[in-house]
């Protein structure tokens, strides 16, 4: 999916919702253990729910990863679906890859010709070699960390050199150099506030992939006041806040009824903003 096509996508939902695909196997309601495939039964069902008010979805790795085949095989008829019966939503395989050169050459096979997502999320602290190889193809993306909102954040991500440059903005500045907003957003978690002004000096016009507003205490009004450009420029991930509504036979409806409201103020935030 190109650039613009995510924004018009954007402006004509009047959304920037990004619906996290985190299948906690002991958390999805009971009665879908007896499915066939009850991560993919449950995302499906999620997904024809919430698709009237998002324009992304994030399936998390660890989830599917952690139940081998059977799980690999709901990541893989996950996206499959998504591709048939939402074609306009825009897919981040959220596999925070990031190794030597050949290795991430089959990273990048893997998901970007064999699954056909639209993004990965990507690790920087290999460097250059480890991140270019997902820069290759036309329409896809890489999303980079850059500035997360957990705790441990603060154990690297915070430090600064001997110029007062802390470690999140060198990655932010070196890596501009090896795509254009065309091809590259960043994640910058919800829970940062006003840094989200310290990003939008180094990078102005890409995308940001932000996690952390619901459940984790972020504030959608706060990211928008610091992060929001005139494209938008914004994809705000919510996980368990939609997913996790209710653990009942109910589970698909509580989690519209929660994207809903989070649509409902996204597209508030983009009227403030001319978008």
């Amino acid at each position: 999916m190109t650039r613009k096509q995510l924004i018009d996508n954007i402006k004509n939902k009047q959304s920037f919702l990004c619906v996290g695909l985190d299948p906690d196997i002991k958390k999805i309601p009971q009665h879908l253990l007896a499915c066939e495939n009850p991560l993919f039964e449950f995302n499906r069902q999620i997904i024809d729910a919430t698709a009237p008010y998002a324009v992304a979805y994030k399936p998390n790795l660890a989830f599917y990863e952690s139940l081998g085949t059977e799980g690999w095989i709901a990541f893989e008829k996950t996206v499959n679906y998504l591709r048939e019966h939402y074609p306009d939503q825009f897919i981040i395989a959220d596999a925070k890859r990031g190794d030597i050169g050949n290795t991430s050459r089959m990273y990048a096979q893997s998901f970007f010709e064999h699954l056909g997502v639209d993004a990965v999320t990507v690790a920087p602290y290999m460097g250059e070699d480890s991140v270019t190889p997902f820069l290759g193809y036309e329409g896809k993306w890489v999303v980079l960390l850059a500035l997360t909102s957990n705790k441990g954040s603060h154990d690297f991500q915070l430090t600064e050199d001997t110029d007062g440059t802390r470690l999140f903005e060198k990655v932010i500045t070196t890596s501009s150099r090896w795509a254009s907003p065309e091809s590259m957003m960043y994640v910058v978690g919800a829970t940062q506030g006003r840094m989200f002004e310290d990003i939008r000096r180094l990078a102005p016009d890409n995308f940001l992939l932000v996690p952390g507003v619901g459940a984790q205490g972020g504030s959608l009004e706060e990211v928008c006041r610091y992060g929001m450009t005139s494209d938008c420029g914004l994809l705000v991930n919510s996980s368990r806040g939609i997913i996790f509504a209710s653990d009942g036979p109910d589970f698909a409806q509580r989690a519209a009824e929660e994207a809903k409201k989070l649509q409902q103020q996204m597209a508030e935030e983009l009227k403030k903003f001319s978008v």
